[in-house]
């Protein structure tokens, strides 16, 4: 039986794994024979000559001779420098903190000789042929971000490909990977069995450790005399953590960080570039129309920063840019142009729809030994974490931004005989758009003798930046420990091509960390949401007069309603009402059903300086604790709200309409109505759910007495009545909705905190006011769309990607689930009626939901005129042709645009100053803006469940696994409806763990130590759906929460 400190592999095909345990000496014989060849430095040849040489009297208790010694010093070779360990990368399947520090002394060794001959041959290249700048700048090191201020880094071999070094590094990867496989073999233990002896003494392990060290440190020599190409190359590799991340040093004054660089420049020549030039303009617009360069958003991977895509064009899977150098500089958001690579530095990757599709251990050290070169003959890389697009909430696909980190599609090419596909990818060669803020939220350390401060970010997306001292609070020099816990905003103002750091400026300190306005503050700043207070020009285009009026030729322009039965249905805590509903039987039996919205474009002229604002903030964001509104609080929450019993300004859509749901006629128009009463979701479920009920009017809201509660209560069942038969001739027509839970709060009045929370529940009166604002969205896109076939703005979502619903067709017939993916109704069926019926049903519709939607793409604001094929505007989810936003003008630009065409050809409105341009680049501001929203509306409900769980946790619940990877798995907790993931290396309790892989199912078996040492382990089996116990409870960290898996008989008890 394994020991708690020996590891069990992961997946023993899939990954060589580097270890204590080295197989054997003539490996290690032919790696120092292969150096030596390759090494130009005579010096250091006999240095490694002596070395060898006194390895035999190491071995028979003799120190290192005096050459050995004196050598060392000529060297430069610090005592802390030789007897310094190198931890590699984390490994998938040890979690003893005893074999992750002795497998890395190993391991570093193999990987810095295959970069040492890399750059000997690159050397050697550019002295035969004069290799370009770009290649030389291929040995560049990759500089990322992490909480506390020094630097990090991973190895960036991504631009380097010399086709001389092809063969070369070819046989010193098989030479490494033969190695490493035969080290893996030995570490090997899986269940039952035992590790093997070691073939290679402690002796000899120990003198490769020193050599290697001794080998870094002249490396380091080198550098500092000009030969290497990266001043950051210095560093070489740095411990690892156990989860990955790299342990920061202190750096020695004499190095070349990058923070260093302008201080260290004298006598070495000028700095040589981290970043390639931009390309010219005229180059790219060529390289573009030649088809040579590709232009796209780039999306930086949240959880692992080193990774980012950027959508293929002929939507197959998406490019991979490896590496912060072959991003250049640009950040998460921004639209770039990027260069193809040569297929040879490709990445190899797996098809597979597991969890987020990478296993954690692979993905780590990809950064440092991936790259297609490897080709067949080292094991398949790991999939890939890629960022999926989905559609919004209101739009019936819903799923979290921050899962959007979107799976890439598989490329044309076949797969190869042993499952692996080539992925393309590709270097930033010219920023189009920068649409990311340049703004962080962070935290700042004092660097001695720097006349700068580092800042560093909390999004790891985000480079460091050099910030100023003159910018730092006055007494940061003397007294930096004051502010260890200040969260700051940083602007990047400059990142020169010649450094890893970026520079800029503090725009603000915001206050503590973990306190929530400062947090909510810095989320805004940092997703450059608009929250500031609108400006007197902008508050001079509001009507004067106050209380307002409607004007007398106003009205009689429009219909009058206001005797009508019109009434609101909202949350209880609305302002904003922007939508009423009425319902009145004819004698005919059938009904006369009106939709209403606010007629905010009356308020809102075109081209005013109100209207540049609200263009320019696009949505209102809806936080948990507050709204930052797209516009004034006068028109959003009074003029234009349409608050009881008062007269307001409308846009109308009314139907004639059977009571089976047939639309038998249609009117628009401007009206004006009066509202008779605000009704809750709650106060309309209550007359739902008891249509006898006569009641009484403490228990509603104010009404108008002209108009009876038993009237209204009789509107609001018709309205049901026919919302259920809409809503039934939709799914049944192959529409779609793919719910996920959504986190609600109750806030204290005064403090504003987190008293409790709740998963938000989706009623019939919820559904009710869907089915008519949908109704309301499709008969508007059709009527615009008929009159201005070039201009209209329309909402369209495109189906989901292909290759991708077919590797999740194929992990459900895997799991034995019954699903159709064909189509988005048949996926609505199936979901509904495949999933057992017991208390757990709603929990695996969840889960199978959240696997669904990771398919989806993004639903997109669009102008007709800018997209010629009709097929293309189709809204998959609804599962119709024509679609767009009409219902909210008050929190959303776009339904003011509609409105105007809208008001324009129904000849009641101002002619139209709008080019088919003007409303595409709209478009694509609103869709920007809109997925902004949505991610700081779910950072607001993360920031306080987080301070829920830190003020009442620990929190117990019931989960259910959603996904498995090889070290961890993701939980859906169902009293809180919110995702978490589960590491099994931080699981108290366990003994170990084991993973495995059948196609594309995904499992870990745990075995917990029994309290009773003389019982066996117990074993828990985690798969998708398996239904576990967790416990929430506050991290270390501000805002932090961890999930704790609880053991089995714990559950059970």
């Amino acid at each position: 039986m394994d020991s708690p400190r020996q590891s069990k592999r992961a997946n023993l095909n899939r990954e060589p794994k580097r270890s204590q345990n080295q197989s054997s000496t003539p490996p290690q014989k032919d790696a120092y024979a292969r150096l030596l060849s390759q090494h130009r430095s005579s010096k250091f040849s006999s240095y490694l000559e002596q070395y060898a040489k006194d390895s035999s009297l190491q071995r028979e208790g003799n120190g290192p001779s005096p050459l050995l010694r004196a050598q060392s010093d000529r060297l430069n070779i610090p005592q802390r420098k030789r007897d310094q360990v190198f931890n590699d990368f984390s490994d998938s399947s040890d979690f003893s903190p005893s074999s992750m520090k002795s497998r890395g002394e190993e391991s570093s060794l193999s990987l810095y000789m295959e970069k040492l001959s890399v750059r000997n041959a690159q050397q050697d290249c550019e002295r035969k042929q004069g290799v370009c700048d770009r290649q030389r700048r291929g040995q560049r090191r990759d500089t990322a971000t992490s909480q506390d201020g020094d630097i990090e880094s991973g190895e960036e071999f991504g631009s380097l490909n010399p086709n001389e070094m092809k063969k070369q590094q070819k046989q010193q990867r098989k030479s490494k990977d033969s190695n490493r496989d035969a080290a893996s073999k030995e570490t090997d233990s899986f269940v039952g069995q035992s590790p093997k002896k070691a073939g290679t003494s402690g002796q000899e392990q120990e003198k490769m450790k020193k050599s290697k060290k001794k080998m870094l440190h002249q490396e380091e020599e080198k550098n500092r005399e000009g030969i290497m190409t990266s001043g950051a190359d210095a560093q070489m590799l740095r411990p690892k953590s156990p989860h990955g991340k790299e342990k920061r040093q202190p750096q020695a004054s004499g190095a070349n960080s990058p923070a260093d660089k302008n201080k260290n420049k004298g006598g070495r020549g000028q700095k040589k570039p981290v970043f390639e030039p931009y390309m010219a303009y005229e180059d790219v617009c060529h390289g573009l129309k030649r088809g040579e360069l590709i232009h796209g958003q780039l999306r930086i991977n949240p959880k692992k920063y080193h990774e980012a895509f950027i959508p293929s064009p002929d939507d197959t899977r998406d490019i991979f840019l490896d590496g912060i150098v072959a991003r250049n500089r640009a950040l998460n958001g921004d639209v770039v142009v990027v260069q193809i690579l040569p297929q040879e530095q490709w990445k190899v990757v797996r098809s597979d729809t597991d969890c987020e599709g990478a296993s954690e251990s692979e993905t780590q050290k990809e950064h440092v030994v991936q790259r297609a070169q490897k080709k067949t003959e080292r094991a398949p890389s790991p999939d890939v974490i890629v960022e999926d697009q989905c559609s919004d909430q209101d739009e019936i696909v819903s799923k979290k931004i921050s899962d959007t980190v979107g799976k890439p599609l598989e490329d044309t090419a076949a797969p190869r005989s042993n499952g692996e596909i080539l992925q393309k990818t590709a270097k930033v060669v010219y920023i189009v758009e920068k649409k990311h803020s340049r703004a962080a939220t962070g935290f700042l350390k004092f660097l001695p003798d720097k006349p700068f401060a580092m800042f560093s970010p909390v999004d790891h997306r985000v480079p460091r930046i050099n910030v100023p001292l003159a910018d730092c609070p006055e007494n940061f020099r003397s007294r930096s420990g004051d502010y260890t816990n200040t969260l700051f905003i940083c602007r990047i103002t400059n990142w020169p091509a010649d450094s890893n750091f970026a520079e800029g400026h503090l725009a603000k300190t915001l206050g503590q960390a973990g306190e929530i306005e400062p947090e909510t503050e810095g989320i805004l700043t940092e997703y450059d949401v608009d929250f500031s207070e609108f400006s007197d020009e902008v508050l001079d285009c509001l009507p004067k007069n106050l209380p307002w009026t409607i004007p007398p030729e106003e009205l009689r322009e429009r219909r009058d309603l206001r005797t009508e039965c019109i009434f609101t249905i909202d949350p209880a805590t609305a302002r904003d009402l922007d939508d009423a509903l009425s319902c009145k039987q004819l004698p005919d039996g059938n009904f006369e059903v009106g939709v209403h919205i606010a007629d905010v474009s009356y308020f809102v002229e075109q081209d005013n300086t109100l209207d540049a604002v609200a263009s320019q903030r696009a949505t209102s964001v809806y936080m948990v604790q507050k709204v930052i509104p797209m516009l004034p609080r006068l028109l959003c929450e009074e003029l234009c709200s349409l608050n009881p019993l008062t007269d307001r300004l409308t846009f109308s859509v009314i139907w004639k309409i059977t009571p089976e749901g047939k639309i038998l006629d249609e009117w628009f128009g401007r009206s004006v109505i009066r509202s008779c009463v605000k009704l809750s979701y709650d106060h309309a479920q209550s007359m739902i759910e008891a249509p006898e009920k006569m009641f009484p009017a403490e228990e509603l809201p104010p009404v108008d007495p002209v108009h009876s509660i038993d009237e209204i209560h009789q509107a609001v069942l018709n309205l049901h009545s026919i919302a259920k038969n809409l809503r039934a001739q939709r799914f049944s027509g192959g529409a779609l909705r793919l719910d996920q839970l959504k986190l609600s709060f109750t806030l204290d009045k005064e403090t504003m905190m987190p008293q409790g929370c709740y998963v938000y529940q989706y009623r019939d009166s919820n559904k009710l006011v869907e089915e008519f604002m949908l109704l309301a969205n499709i008969a508007t896109a059709h009527h615009i769309y008929r009159k201005f076939p070039e201009l209209a703005l329309l909402r369209r979502h495109p189906p989901p990607k292909t290759k991708m619903v077919d590797e999740l067709q194929e992990l459900c017939d895997q799991l034995g689930i019954d699903i159709d993916l064909s189509s988005a109704g048949a996926l609505h069926k199936s979901l509904n009626t495949t999933l057992g019926d017991d208390e757990y049903t709603s929990a695996r519709k969840e889960v199978l939901t959240h696997m669904c939607s990771r398919p989806m793409q993004m639903a997109l604001y669009f102008c007709t005129g800018g997209l010629k094929e009709e097929k293309l505007f189709k809204h998959y989810a609804l599962n119709v042709p024509l679609y767009t936003h009409f219902t909210s003008p008050i929190r959303r630009y776009a339904d003011i645009i509609v409105h105007r065409l809208l008001a324009s050809s129904l000849k009641c409105g101002p002619p139209l100053g709008l080019s088919t341009e003007e409303v595409q680049k709209q478009s694509s501001h609103c869709n920007d803006k809109k997925t902004i929203s949505k991610r700081v509306q779910e950072l607001s409900s993360e920031l306080f469940f987080g301070v829920f769980v830190k003020e009442c946790g620990p929190l117990d619940s019931e989960a259910m696994v959603m996904g498995v990877l090889d070290q961890s798995f993701d939980v859906l907790v169902l009293r809180y409806g919110v995702q978490k993931r589960i590491y099994c290396k931080s699981i108290a309790g366990l003994d170990t763990f084991h993973h495995r892989r059948v196609g594309k199912k995904s499992e870990l078996t745990l075995l917990w130590t029994p309290e009773d040492l003389e019982n066996p382990p117990i074993e828990q089996i985690i798969s998708i759906f398996t239904l576990v116990e967790v416990q929430l409870k506050a991290d270390g960290a501000p805002m932090k929460y961890s999930a704790a898996l609880k053991r089995p008989e714990d559950s059970r008890s």
